[in-house]
């Protein structure tokens, strides 16, 4: 099985109090993602970061998004991101 790839949706413009506009992720957080190796410690990330961005708000654009970087990369994704679709 393929691991979940990255929250990020490449948009890279860090305006929100240092979170991202289009993943709501930090500098910090896009690095800890890269060291995650295990897939569940990957999948507990994405839980986390859509809380992060429920907190935040203006995020809804990136559940979309991402589901389509899962079905390209052909990877199922978690039924968190399914729900905020």
């Amino acid at each position: 099985m393929a691991k979940t790839p990255s929250p990020c949706i490449d948009v890279c413009k860090f305006k929100r109090q240092g979170h991202c506009i289009g993943c709501s992720m930090t500098k910090a957080q896009k690095s800890m993602f890269k060291q995650l190796k295990k897939e569940k410690h990957r999948e507990a990330f994405v839980q986390m970061l859509i809380g992060q961005q429920s907190r935040l708000g203006k995020f809804r654009h990136w559940a979309p998004q991402y589901l389509r970087k899962c079905l390209k990369k052909k990877v199922k994704p978690i039924a968190e991101v399914r729900d905020a679709a």
